[in-house]
């Protein structure tokens, strides 16, 4: 078969899983916050919940908006978008927190020029051993951390009016230190004045069950709670996490992977953890340490031209995919308050 009719038949599949739509989302009520203002839950689409346009990886001390040119970063990474828009893909979560490069004028722009629906985040990214924490969040508690990421919320981030549409924080892989169970305390009491779903960095799964007991003691539903990279981990894991009414986000996919991306699916399907199942890359992203930001190292469009192929000759249904692409993500990140 040819490239031109490979690219029309996955185009046409994708449109068919759009045209039948997300039945969830459109009985769901609610708001989604996007980088240029809510939108209702129904018009959130197919989305892609972990990627990234741009990342610094110089340090909380050292990174600022004076260390890129939005013009630059723009016309680099406007294609990649626009490339997805054009497989059918409607949002994506930039989860570059605070401190690692988030620009929410920048996400702000190239939404409006792709089209596509953008969320960014409040929060702060524990993980490195702390890296990238700002010096006030060693010495202020969970309370004062939550006030400024409800700030973010309520009056918008710094002085743009964007507000976020989620919290990202990170953890260690090891058990929780101090530093990380604040984090995490803040995150829970933040979501609790906001209704803003808490997407933490995480991977292994002593840190993740551990961060759900701590959202369980502050009061808050683990379904306000995403386990972000948890691929790797095994099925009896998922099912603690699913038991706990907490998403499992799978979202380190790339060409290395889909192999195994297929295997994890099929098996979360097959113990009926869907409902309960994120999909992403983690993909991206402009380096401002790099000349012209670097090479896009992993690609945003994996799962478009190699997963989901894969997965329908498996016996993946457009119910299935819409339930992991659109159902799940409304539900996730949809505001009710």
């Amino acid at each position: 078969m040819c490239r031109f009719a490979m690219s029309y038949d996955r185009r046409r599949f994708l449109q068919t899983i759009l045209a039948g739509a997300s039945s969830l989302a459109f009985r769901s009520s609610g708001r989604i916050m996007t980088v240029r203002g809510p939108i209702g839950a129904d018009q959130l689409g197919l989305t892609l919940i972990h990627e990234h346009v741009l990342v610094d990886f110089i340090g909380a001390d050292k990174t600022g908006y004076g260390r890129w040119n939005r013009d630059k970063v723009a016309a680099t990474m406007l294609p990649y978008l626009q490339e997805l828009k054009q497989l059918g893909c409607q949002a994506i979560l930039d989860c570059t927190p605070a401190y690692l490069g988030k620009d929410p004028r920048l996400l702000a722009r190239l939404s409006a020029e792709s089209g596509i629906h953008i969320l960014t985040n409040t929060g702060y990214y524990g993980a490195v051993d702390n890296k990238f924490l700002p010096p006030h969040a060693f010495t202020e508690t969970a309370d004062q951390l939550a006030d400024r990421w409800v700030a973010d919320f309520e009056k918008g981030i710094e002085d743009t009016g964007i507000k976020p549409g989620f919290i990202k924080i990170g953890v260690n892989p090891g058990p929780l230190s101090d530093m990380h169970r604040k984090l995490i305390t803040a995150a829970a009491r933040t979501h609790k004045r906001t209704g803003l779903t808490i997407c933490s960095h995480t991977g292994p799964y002593v840190p993740a069950f551990e961060q759900i007991d701590i959202v369980k003691q502050e009061g808050v539903r683990p379904d306000a709670f995403v386990w972000v990279h948890a691929q790797g981990n095994n099925m009896s894991h998922y099912a603690r996490a699913v038991r706990d009414g907490a998403w499992v986000s799978l979202d380190g996919l790339d060409n290395s992977n889909v192999d195994k991306y297929v295997e994890t699916l099929l098996l979360m399907k097959e113990n009926k953890f869907l409902h309960r199942t994120l999909l992403s890359h983690d993909a991206g992203w402009y380096d401002p340490e790099k000349p012209d930001g670097g090479n896009m190292g992993r690609e945003y469009t994996v799962l478009f031209k190699r997963l989901m192929p894969e997965l329908k000759k498996k016996g993946f249904t457009k119910r299935d995919f819409r339930q992991i692409l659109i159902d799940n993500p409304v539900e996730a990140f949809r505001l009710t308050v």
